[in-house]
């Protein structure tokens, strides 16, 4: 069933033409860059997708920059670097060429205000592409917060889920991983993050950590089995907890908000956010030292969910790339 689905793909790809897939790994600047036409602000506008939620602009005026595409986000089209389920890396690369295509061949209503991201990309906002991407399941919701995304973006993402289109074909991780930063990467001295994403509703959480990737480590966020036993017997501990973390943390729920929060924790080693933000992390760290490290969530056993493959963002391109992205 996978490898009949996984060949409806690559039959999809043929059918938007061998030139069209060819223009995918056109390095940018190129002559060969395929123009698509936005309407940014009202006014049309020659743009260049690099891939399905970014884009360059290429004349007006904004000629130059490069836009994000706000309220949702594709996989990495610059190689095999995702997995989850039963699917290959191979595979869900291919979903990310096709959300690119995707872009390519619409003619998008956008608009900006100019702000820009923390890379200094311009951020747009372009309903009819977010929404298109989204429920195909060539996207998933996303934001860079605890907020939801859009209510019509999340729903379109339920559909396509229910329905199992595009990257919700082979599995549904309730977390999905978008990017990776070795610690060497910390150069202000504020930590190390990788990105997750809810596939509920696009709100996003830090999984902070101090490692350092290899080129083409394969990081996985790992979920846990727990029983509901343990589950009560760590809410009690918690309710007599006197660590100041703790307190700081738990101070604001009911027993059952504080069962849900445990649960995540202990399935998801996520700290949910009706814990105050700025208490979450001193929190996960008194469960992993007191909690996890003791055992008292019992013999829990590990698996993956969603992974993805460390390459530095100067190995990704050009004939000196990693070579597991070869």
């Amino acid at each position: 069933m996978r490898r009949a689905f996984s060949t409806r793909l690559a039959a999809g790809l043929c059918l938007a033409g061998i030139a069209s897939l060819s223009l995918l790994a056109a390095p940018e600047g190129s002559a060969a860059e395929p123009r698509t036409r936005v309407i940014l602000n009202g006014v049309p506008t020659p743009v260049f997708f690099n891939d399905g939620d970014s884009f360059r602009v290429l004349g007006g005026e904004y000629t130059g920059a490069k836009a994000r595409l706000a309220g949702f986000n594709t996989l990495e089209s610059y190689g095999p670097v995702h997995q989850w389920g039963s699917w290959t890396a191979k595979e869900l690369y291919v979903i990310a060429k096709m959300a690119t295509l995707n872009g390519r061949r619409g003619v998008w209503e956008c608009e900006s205000d100019g702000s820009t991201d923390t890379y200094g990309r311009m951020l747009v906002w372009c309903p009819g592409l977010a929404e298109d991407q989204v429920r195909q399941g060539l996207a998933h919701v996303m934001t860079i917060n605890d907020d939801p995304g859009r209510p019509e973006l999340v729903a379109a993402q339920r559909e396509a889920i229910a329905a199992r289109r595009g990257i919700w074909a082979h599995g549904v991780p309730k977390w999905v991983l978008t990017s990776l930063h070795s610690a060497e990467e910390d150069l202000d001295g504020t930590g190390t993050y990788n990105r997750l994403v809810s596939s509920e509703d696009g709100h996003s959480a830090k999984w902070k950590h101090s490692n350092k990737y290899a080129e083409c480590h394969r990081a996985c966020h790992m979920v846990y089995t727990v029983t509901d036993a343990a589950i009560e017997q760590v809410v009690t501990a918690l309710r007599a907890d006197t660590d100041p973390s703790v307190r700081d943390a738990i101070a604001g729920l009911d027993d059952a908000g504080l069962r849900l929060v445990v649960r995540e924790f202990a399935e998801q080693r996520v700290v949910d956010r009706a814990v105050p933000k700025d208490a979450r992390q001193a929190f996960k760290e008194h469960l992993e030292r007191n909690y996890v490290a003791k055992g008292r969530f019992g013999a829990q056993e590990a698996s993956e969910a969603a992974c993805m493959t460390h390459v530095d963002f100067n190995r990704r391109f050009g004939g000196g790339k990693a070579t597991c992205l070869k």
